[in-house]
Order: structure tokens, then sequence, then C-alpha cells
């Protein structure tokens, strides 16, 4: 795409962008003219686009007639470098857009793999999005309806001849979400930006992705935590919580999830004989169960970065440990739009791309969580004191 096209994207972009603003602010006579001034740009950029694309074929059609443009020798084409265009598109400020899949204002669409490589790298770091409940869904709200729970009591004898009595019938409730939007900009130095394609590529993704991970993982703690914590002493109140609280319906499927000092509590827990209670799942040496009599459970361990430990009391350590199935617990509504803007002139508060010589990138994604079964889980907290530390010690 030549320049001028491009330079028509741009003023068909800040166009759209003016007729919004207008809008939004109740100048809607002011927002008219400019929509037809919106018009008219995207009609000169179709007529400019359809000359383009006329000359494009014609030099395409004479490729695969003699393998060869005019006036240059045939070439064999080169293969394509998914990385390379991403690298060569960040150098270029991906010129309008970067978005998940076509962008219908004419955007720079990301190569499936470098998409890829950003999901595998969000199971690299501790993620919570695999134990919830995750629907993509293409509309920003919406509601799932649910039959309520209820504890039937069977039918009523009745005598020859009697009335039959009235039973109750099922009822349902709704869960509905909204999509909300998370965003943030990261300024990138114009020298990595002159680096070499994989490092542009490692950093923007490790970077860009991470950040996507951290916020999944917030949004999924910040809806466990709307339930009321319930206070846990020892290992009996976790096999209560286990057996009782979540019952039959959750113990099969459930899980502890707590962080690295809910880890240790647990790895210090020992039976009469003296051996430990956390041991290797033996369907799989890598991952971890508690095993206490008939309770065998498997653990999920948050680095405490993502999901620390209160120690805002001195001498004291308030460990998050969830338990229960966080899939029949969790809905996460997925939008999958991730979207990544670029500016090498713009500013923010007293930061100035321009003027240090740096490049913004600015990336959105589009989700909301909610609790779809509060009784799946349990919301605990372990209370650890140093007091009790030095006693398990000394025994």
């Amino acid at each position: 795409m030549n320049k001028k096209l491009l330079k028509l994207l741009d003023d068909i972009n800040a166009k759209k962008q003016e007729v919004r603003d207008l809008a939004d602010q109740g100048k809607i006579e002011d927002a008219g003219k400019a929509k037809k001034e919106l018009q008219e740009l995207q009609q000169k950029f179709d007529l400019l686009k359809d000359i383009e694309d006329e000359a494009l074929d014609n030099a395409r059609n004479q490729l695969e007639e003699t393998g060869s443009v005019p006036g240059k020798e045939p070439v064999d084409p080169e293969p394509k470098d998914s990385i390379k265009a991403f690298a060569d598109a960040a150098r270029a400020r991906f010129r309008n857009a970067m978005t998940e899949g076509s962008s219908p204002d004419g955007g720079y669409t990301v190569p499936e793999d470098i998409q890829t490589r950003i999901e595998e790298y969000r199971g690299v770091k501790a993620s919570l999005i695999d134990l919830v409940d995750v629907e993509a869904v293409s509309t920003n709200k919406g509601a799932r309806t649910f039959k309520m729970r209820s504890q039937q009591t069977g039918f009523t004898k009745v005598g020859e001849g009697n009335a039959i009595p009235g039973k109750g019938t099922p009822q349902f409730e709704r869960l509905e979400y909204e999509i909300a939007k998370y965003a943030g900009y990261f300024p990138v130095t114009n020298e990595l930006l002159e680096d070499s394609d994989a490092n542009i590529s490692n950093t923007l993704i490790a970077w860009i992705g991470d950040e996507s991970r951290v916020t999944r993982n917030n949004l999924i703690l910040e809806a466990l935590a709307t339930k009321e914590a319930t206070a846990l002493e020892g290992l009996d109140d976790i096999k209560y919580a286990l057996n009782v609280t979540l019952g039959q319906a959750f113990k099969p499927t459930s899980r502890i999830v707590t962080n690295d000092d809910g880890l240790q509590y647990l790895d210090t827990l020992k039976d009469a004989n003296g051996r430990d209670l956390l041991q290797p799942d033996p369907t799989s040496p890598a991952k971890i169960v508690l095993r206490s009599g008939a309770t065998v459970v498997p653990i999920t361990v948050i680095p405490n970065a993502d999901m620390p430990s209160d120690t805002s009391t001195a001498g004291t350590t308030v460990i998050p440990m969830i338990i229960g199935d966080l899939k029949e617990a969790v809905k996460f509504f997925d939008r999958k739009q991730l979207t990544i803007m670029t500016s090498n002139i713009a500013s923010v508060g007293d930061f100035n791309a321009f003027e240090q010589d740096m490049t913004l990138f600015r990336a959105i994604e589009r989700e909301d969580v909610k609790i779809k079964d509060s009784e799946a889980y349990v919301y605990g907290q372990l209370t650890v004191t140093e007091e009790t530390t030095e006693d398990e010690d000394a025994a």
C-alpha cells in the first residue's frame, strides 16, 4: 500500500474518532458534518485503492502467465516469516492498528503463530485461567440461565379418593455479564525496535502477554474474594471444608489453590507415623496431592507475587487457601479482543514519546468474571503465627 493510501487511512481513523467524540459530547450537528467528511475520505480511499488493486492484479496476472513481472527477472518467492513480519510491523509503528483477526478499518493482522506464542506464554507462569470455566462471547453483555438449587422432599402418600397436594416446581435464575475493557500502555525504546527480529518479538510478546496473564489472575481472585472468608485452623478444618461444606457434589473434583506460604504449611504436615501428608501424585509425579486418610486432593500453587498472603499484622501471616471446584465456581467471559496500537509521537502526562525517542504500545483486552456457583468453593484463610511455627518446630 502506497504512502498516500496510508495517509488516508490515518485521516479516516482520526475522523472516525472525531465523530465519536462529537456524538459523545452531544454535538449532533457537528458530528453529522464530520460524518459527511468521513464518507468523502472513505470514497476517496476506495477510488485510489481500486486503482492500486487493478495495477496489482495486472502484475499478478503477468507473474502467473510468465513467471515474472514486466522489466524484472523471475525470482523464487521467499517463505513467509511471521516473526519477521511482526518485527517489521513494529518498526513501521503498525501504521494504524494491530488487532486479533481482520480489522474492518484496515489494520495489521497478527500472525497466527505469534498469537499462539502469547497463549503458550500465559501457561509458563502461574495462571488461574485453566482452572475456571472460560466461555468466548461475541457480544458485550448477556446472561446465562441456571436452575436454582433446592431440596426436594418427594411425593406425599395419598389415600384413595383424597386430594393430591401440590408440589414445588423448578425455579430459575440468571447469571448476567457485561464485558469491561482493561488496558495499559508500554513505552519501548526505539533502540529496541532496531534490534533483531527475535529480540523484538520475544520482548513485546513476553511483555504484553504477561500483563494479560496477571490481569486475568487478578480478576479471578477478586471474584473469588467476594465470598465471605472461612477461617481455617489446621488440617481438620480443611477436611471439614471438603467433606461437609463442599460435600459429595464437589469434593471429587475439588482442589486446593494456595500460594508459596500455603505450600510451606502443607509441606510440614505429617501423619501419626511421621510421614509427609503432601506427596507426589502417582499418576503424574510432577503434581502434588494432600493425602490424609480418605481425603486425597490435588494442590495448585500460585506464587506469592500473584497471590499474596496478608502480613499486615506483625507476627501473623494470613494465607489464602481456596478449596473447591473452580470450573463450577467461576465463569470467565472472554470477548477475545486483544488490540495493540502504537505511536512514536504521543504524549501521556509528562511522558513524551517524540521527545524521549520512544514508541508507546497501547494494549486493550475485554472480559468479565462472575461467580457461577458460590457453593462450589470455600474461600479459606489459614492464620499462621510465629509462635505456632516455633511450636511445630519444637514438636
